[in-house]
């Protein structure tokens, strides 16, 4: 047997001063899915999350807080463990910015850079955002009751000067230009490209890479006074987790999942800084959209941040990762609504997979005695079930290959509300004293189906689609693409229990 072929993903690291929100989670259970298809394809996967632990806006919280930097952050980036653990991800490794694995990267990334001429001291003034960790030009500023913002994400901006070492930025525009245009997947989806195409197209400026007014940070190889800018040391935690400086048998990554507000660090200055090192880029940088709360956008002032936390708790984890995958396109933004929430839980989840469950499995029981029935030979009646029941593995790896989650579950509830049509046209209930021989097909196909499901739903769902593959009596051992064959006639069934909870919804 060949060696696994390798998948890398990864989402942002963190900031760890942020109150983890459903923007870190819909980042995460998306990688998280995508992770979990991967291995039951047979790929091994690497699946990376973590916290980014460096830089002004940290420095200045934990002097607010009365800590030292360090302890504030093992305080806090615990936040961002405790989330991917109740959200469910299954990342094989969580990067601290904090840790000397990570250090050691930076400062080789650094010192190749310097090797290669792409870095020069020289004196920064402009605008700066603390709260973004970015500066901005003159034409990206407004003001505003005597302050300056930042128009693209409305954080203010003061006026810096110090010294700063720089990247030659501006020579890679070209190169840049050529890299998108030989890989048009690079940037996804493409109303995000088109922006990418056009900042770079205006002309880019060097970069400074890094600062002496603040000292939590990466020390600058060679000169102390200088930590280096955090998007530098932020985006080479990536390249830290795949190895370097040592073998990185793991680099390129496959897919960055981002949000949109930092799309431009990752898909211009990240490639720009990894050629200039002789690193190949990574493969593909998707920026997924931004959620408003009940058709308002969200923000702390409002006090409508929808914390993941609370909404696990009120109707519980799977229903959460299903909604958040299937209520909008991966790229798009999308609106949080109780409403939409509470409709998908019960008429998809409940209604057309649960009842489907329940219906097929209480049959099985009551008239099999709980036992498999036997395979029959398809006839003309079961072929359009069976056929595109047999089609899902294909056709939602090609939906998820692209990042679109929504089009994958809706392949996948094509053959559920088809298997809901299909119990009731063969009518299974009516068939015992009639021709049990037929019923028992009818329930084994039935069964198949269900099988299907739950094993491409497992990466959605892992909860309740573990449960399900339970009462269908499928081993843990037999939950992959690879392991989808029929299992023995007569395989004892336990009795089926509800798979998800309805919500009562008020008149």
């Amino acid at each position: 047997m060949g060696e696994a072929q390798r998948f890398f993903l990864t989402t942002p690291i963190y900031y760890v001063n942020d109150k983890p929100h459903i923007g870190h989670a819909y980042t995460g259970i998306a990688a998280d899915v995508l992770a979990r298809w991967k291995r039951m394809a047979g790929f091994d996967v690497l699946f990376l999350t973590g916290t980014d632990e460096h830089g002004q806006k940290v420095e200045k919280a934990a002097q607010a807080a009365g800590e030292a930097p360090q302890a504030f952050t093992d305080r806090v980036s615990q936040a961002f463990r405790d989330l991917a653990k109740l959200d469910g991800l299954s990342n094989d490794d969580f990067i601290r910015t904090t840790e000397e694995r990570h250090k050691k990267a930076c400062a080789a990334l650094w010192q190749r850079l310097v090797e290669k001429g792409q870095i020069y001291l020289g004196h920064y003034e402009g605008w700066y955002a603390v709260r973004d960790e970015a500066f901005y030009g003159p034409d990206e500023i407004e003001e505003r009751d005597g302050q300056r913002y930042a128009i693209a994400s409305g954080a203010p901006v003061e006026w810096t000067q110090e010294p700063s070492y720089f990247f030659r930025l501006s020579e890679w525009g070209g190169k840049l230009l050529e890299f998108y245009e030989a890989n048009p997947d690079f940037i996804a989806p493409n109303s995000r490209r088109n922006e990418v195409l056009s900042f770079v197209k205006a002309g880019l400026q060097d970069l400074s890479i890094s600062r002496t007014s603040f000292t939590w940070g990466v020390p600058v190889p060679g000169d102390e006074k200088h930590v280096m800018y955090v998007w530098l040391d932020a985006l080479t935690n990536y390249l830290t987790a795949a190895g370097y400086p040592g073998e990185t048998l793991w680099w390129p990554a496959d897919v960055h999942f981002v949000g949109k507000d930092i799309l431009r660090f990752h898909a211009i200055y990240w490639p720009a800084f990894l050629m200039a090192a002789d690193l190949p880029p990574p493969k593909r940088v998707f920026a997924h959209g931004w959620w408003t709360n009940e058709g308002r956008k969200i923000s702390k002032s409002l006090g409508n941040v929808i914390d993941p936390v609370a909404l696990v708790e009120e109707f519980a984890l799977d229903p959460v990762r299903y909604f958040l995958l299937r209520e909008v396109p991966f790229g798009n933004d999308g609106d949080f609504s109780r409403k939409a929430l509470i409709s998908r839980l019960n008429n998809e989840l409940a209604n057309d997979l649960g009842n489907l469950a329940q219906r097929t499995l209480s049959m099985i029981q009551r008239n099999c005695d709980g036992r498999l029935p036997p395979l029959s030979p398809p006839t003309e009646a079961d072929r359009e079930l069976l056929e595109a029941m047999g089609g899902l593995p294909d056709s939602v790896g090609e939906a998820l290959d692209r990042q679109a989650f929504h089009e994958a579950l809706e392949r996948v509830w094509i053959v559920v509300r088809l298997g809901n049509a299909w119990i009731d046209a063969q009518k299974p209930w009516s068939l015992k004293k009639t021709d049990p021989e037929r019923m028992g097909a009818v329930l084994r196909n039935l069964h198949t189906t269900l099988r299907m499901l739950a094993t491409v739903l497992l990466p959605f769902m892992p909860g309740t689609m573990g449960a399900l593959l339970d009462q269908l009596g499928v081993g843990e051992g037999e939950r992959t693409l690879s392991t989808l064959k029929a299992l023995p006639e007569g395989t004892v069934l336990p009795p089926p229990t509800p798979l998800f909870r309805k919500i009562e919804v008020e008149a």
